[in-house]
């Protein structure tokens, strides 16, 4: 069950989301290699379906609704409504921004709620100036600290959008605008060409639709109130589009082996050759205005990931999980984790982190969610030159006695997802062995063993003297 109570609408029938892949090669897929030294480091196989597609999250979307309310002298008045509804994939700083291209020569005469990034040329008009006269305005978000006059209900977050799981009011934005300059009484034409930056690259939104129109009760909910149309478009996210490369590692480590299982080598890309360099420019965004300063490593991930096993009693494991930041000059605000991991079908106390399981389809092992608490770990603060910033949390989990073992790295997650991105994991035969590669490793019981050394010294003494 949905922890939030969401439940977004189903994808537009008929829709084609390439996720930036031309035709040629949305019919075979692609292959999309990193190699270091003749060595392929790691291997990602893209096609249009499998990129926008995610199995923990299979219906996540951002949908973006064009309500007329009403009929003005020379257009109408519109309020648009941005509701996320992934469950742990969220919209952070600096914010979105949506776009479109007129179907005819409208303008947008005033807005509340939010604001065209530009005026474009109005110099047709004598009287009053419109808010905003380009063919194809970007509308932001105001800001929390926007006037009265300016605001509405549902505005002013900065253009942040909480993901759905973790807070649902926050997970959606509005602002209205006065649309005019259209020529004939009740005409409207939908917008075209829907855009969602969020705040970089990475979203594909399809060409607005007719759909029912969206209703309201009024008069304490004795009363049902309708829009005159609404138009919908619905938009998803492609890492492949986002990004270059992944923006994130996993590392393992345990109890009963002194071997760590580093993140792979240029697992989001690969360092410069000056080994004295405390600096490097990471590689990960698609965006050449979003380069990032990392601390040199040999994964040149922006973050990382690192699950040890810490402790094995005889009804629970505990698990020690943090996450480390080598960004130099960014932090992490309202950060979640994804971790899948047979583990959390039974009893689970997590100590530092909030956290809730999701309901996934087709997915064998369970999911959970994690982010962090109010004022104390829900930012995950960037690097300095000698120490990264991180956050942690020791994890408590029951033993199903049926299932449960530390061989064949059962104990480790499948798969794991920072900011909906998803972890390059580390390859199963570098996963931490057990010493003595027994199938089941049970909780040491020092008095079998006291009891097993005297029977033998027992026996060898009575051999001696016979």
């Amino acid at each position: 069950m949905d922890r939030d109570g969401l439940h977004p609408p189903p994808l537009t029938r008929g829709l084609d989301f390439t996720c930036g892949v031309n035709s040629d090669e949305s019919a075979s897929g692609f292959q999309y290699q990193i190699k270091d030294h003749g060595l392929d480091q790691w291997t990602r196989m893209f096609s249009p379906d499998v990129d926008c597609y995610d199995p923990l999250d299979p219906i996540g979307n951002i949908s973006v609704t064009y309500d007329i309310v009403r009929w003005t002298e020379d257009g109408y008045q519109a309020r648009i409504t941005i509701q996320n509804y992934y469950k742990y994939r969220h919209i952070e700083k600096l914010g979105w921004q949506l776009g479109w291209t007129w179907a005819a020569n409208e303008v947008i005469w005033s807005m509340s709620g939010a604001f065209a990034t530009q005026q474009g040329n109005c110099s047709a008009f004598k009287s009053e100036i419109p808010h905003c006269c380009k063919k194809n305005p970007i509308i932001v978000d105001l800001a929390p600290e926007a006037p009265p006059e300016k605001r509405l209900d549902g505005c002013c977050h900065g253009g942040l959008l909480a993901a759905s799981a973790i807070n649902p009011s926050n997970s959606s934005a509005s602002f209205e605008m006065k649309v005019g300059n259209i020529r004939g009484n009740y005409t409207t034409h939908k917008p075209l060409n829907p855009t969602l930056m969020a705040p970089g690259p990475g979203y594909t939104c399809d060409e607005f639709i007719d759909t029912d129109p969206t209703t309201s009760l009024v008069i304490e909910g004795q009363r049902q109130e309708q829009v005159i149309r609404t138009w919908k478009s619905t938009c998803t996210y492609s890492t492949f589009l986002a990004n270059n490369s992944p923006t994130c590692c996993v590392s393992l480590s345990t109890f009963y082996n002194p071997e760590v299982t580093p993140c792979n080598l240029c697992s989001c890309g690969c360092k410069l050759a000056d080994n004295e360099a405390k600096s490097c420019i990471g590689q990960s965004s698609s965006s050449p205005y979003e380069r990032e300063l990392l601390q040199c490593t040999d994964h040149m991930c922006p973050l990382r990931v690192h699950w040890h096993i810490k402790k094995n009693y005889r009804n629970y494991w505990r698990v020690k999980l943090t996450v480390s930041n080598y960004n130099l000059g960014k932090n992490y605000s309202n950060w979640n984790l994804v971790v899948q991991h047979p583990g959390f079908s039974q009893q689970a106390t997590v100590f530092s982190f909030n956290n809730a399981m999701l309901s996934t389809v087709g997915v064998p092992d369970e999911v959970a969610l994690f982010w962090g608490l109010d004022f104390y770990n829900d930012a995950l603060l960037q690097a300095e030159e000698k120490q990264v910033g991180s956050v942690t949390t020791e994890i408590l989990l029951l033993k199903d006695m049926t299932s449960f073992t530390l061989s064949n790295g059962w104990a480790f997650p499948r798969r794991i997802y920072f900011n909906g991105e998803n972890c390059e994991m580390p390859l199963p035969q570098t996963f931490p062995m057990l010493p003595n590669g027994s199938s089941r490793e049970k909780p040491c019981n020092s008095h079998l063993s006291v009891l097993l050394l005297s029977i033998y010294l027992t026996y060898k003494t009575l051999n001696f003297w016979s």
